[in-house]
């Protein structure tokens, strides 16, 4: 069972930091494209920044400059380091990844989330 796991949430103060990461677990040959997104209640799930196999990123406007996307292709983890926090990045953030894993029939390739984490940036 292919699974991503975030972590990293947690309650920080405007222009505070906080960096979020997303492992990903099982039979796993490789990462392809990885994203975060963000929700807040009672709206769309938005793009927060994109990264691609070779490290090729794409952010969001409103968290240019602001926010990084990194990953780590030994480790099945990626990364968002999130600085000058403001209380209207609060979200639950999402990991999302294309991912090849092995079966016993051969590789297949799936799209998998997180279960999300909470981010709440407040004084």
């Amino acid at each position: 069972q292919v699974q991503l796991v975030e972590s990293g949430g947690g309650l920080v103060q405007p222009g505070g930091s906080l960096r979020l990461s997303c492992v990903a677990s099982g039979s796993i040959f490789s990462i392809n494209d990885m994203g975060w997104y963000r929700q807040i209640p009672g709206k769309q799930r938005e793009l927060v920044a994109t990264i691609t196999s070779s490290g090729s990123t794409n952010y969001a406007d409103s968290v240019k400059g602001r926010f990084t996307i990194s990953r780590d292709n030994a480790k099945n983890t990626g990364y968002l380091q999130m600085n000058s926090l403001k209380p209207e990045d609060t979200a639950v953030y999402y990991c999302n990844a294309g991912i090849t894993y092995y079966l016993s029939t051969g590789p297949y390739m799936i799209n998998r989330w997180g279960q999300g984490t909470q981010v709440t940036v407040s004084s």
